[in-house]
């Protein structure tokens, strides 16, 4: 499993190194030559907010970041991206009232495919490397949930025995590795609704967890499966949504690991300074559903700021977001604070053709 685990990271990696290479090249193929004055064409693109991307590509001219930066606000929209994201986060065991530090590296592949003149299909591959403040066999029960590696307590008797009264010494060692990958595959319009002075659009599908991990701790041990669902409106000011995806095992990679029944759902709400800049958050609301009643949620809030710039010719999104959580269980693990960045460079599907 070792070796497996390396080889999907060695293949993301080149995923992900590919995708930057290729964005670079073809931006610069289709970008004007020096010195050339744009023409009257690119010149109207330039000057309307609202153009059409792929248009834009079509024609020979280059977006600008304000444009580049409304389409990246679209997360279902004609865009591929590669999402480099680090959570710093304070880990807390409610009983003893210690705390410690797990970080967590996510890295999302986001790229569209054109089904029909009316549908497209949104694909994103994710997969995570960890450092967790645990170093505990399998059978006591802790794992990492898919996605975004989050520390899973074990349910309560789950195996018997395995849980000593609390406070136990909980926090010892550590482990660094890979965790589990995750597919999910959003069904959504190709176009979106107006509603009011914005657009709202919305996708759903269903979710893949592959129990990739390298060590216990950092996987779940299951395959999982389950729906997925996102919608978002984009105002002139406000954008509001959420990405809601369910994880249910169905199969084992280790029948002794406990069973996973995992709701996340990631709200967003973000307020735009301009046309390239906004404040907001986007946390992760996390129910264990095989937890008991009191211990089986944690809702944080935050706020933090988002913007997008070139760099060359490839148009990035940089992020920062802090997140407090503001219910939480109250005798199980939990995330008290976290500390989010992320890096995310972009480019127009247009410019891919197995996309379109």
């Amino acid at each position: 499993m070792k070796r497996q685990t390396r080889a999907l990271l060695n293949g993301t990696l080149m995923i992900a190194f590919g995708f930057v290479a290729a964005t670079v090249s073809l931006a610069q193929e289709d970008a004007e030559a020096p010195g050339e004055p744009p023409s009257a064409e690119c010149q109207a693109f330039a000057a309307d907010p609202n153009a059409d991307v792929g248009d834009i590509m079509r024609a020979g001219c280059k977006p600008t970041v304000g444009q580049m930066s409304a389409l990246m606000d679209n997360p279902l929209g004609n865009v591929a991206m590669l999402f480099t994201q680090v959570d710093w986060m304070i880990k807390k065991e409610p009983i003893s009232g210690r705390e410690d530090m797990q970080i967590n590296y996510m890295g999302i592949a986001q790229f569209p495919k054109k089904l029909t003149d009316n549908w497209n299909l949104i694909n994103r591959v994710i997969w995570n490397v960890g450092s967790v403040p645990l170093d505990l066999d399998n059978d006591s029960g802790f794992g990492s949930s898919p996605g975004d590696g989050h520390v899973l307590p074990p349910p309560e008797n789950f195996p018997p025995g395995a849980n000593p009264p609390l406070p136990i010494d909980l926090f010892r060692g550590r482990t660094t590795g890979f965790g589990d990958m995750m597919y999910v595959a959003l069904f959504s319009p190709s176009t979106t609704k107006k509603v009011g002075k914005g657009n709202f659009t919305w996708g759903a599908g269903f979710d893949v967890g592959l129990p990739t991990a390298s060590e216990d701790v950092l996987g779940s041990g299951k395959w999982t499966a389950g729906p997925s669902a996102l919608a978002v409106y984009m105002g002139p000011k406000w954008k509001v949504g959420g990405l809601l995806t369910h994880f249910k095992d169905f199969a084992d990679r280790d029948s002794a690991r406990a069973d996973v029944n995992l709701t996340n759902l990631q709200y967003f709400l973000f307020y735009s300074l301009n046309e390239t800049t906004a404040i907001g958050m986007a946390p992760n609301i996390i129910c264990n559903w095989e937890q008991s009643s009191g211990n089986k949620c944690t809702v944080p809030i935050g706020l933090g700021f988002v913007t997008t710039a070139n760099i060359g010719k490839v148009p990035f999104r940089f992020g920062a977001e802090v997140h407090y959580s503001v219910v939480t269980p109250d005798d199980v693990l939990y995330t008290k604070w976290n500390f989010r960045f992320y890096v995310i460079p972009a480019a127009p599907s247009a410019l891919f053709g197995w996309m379109n």
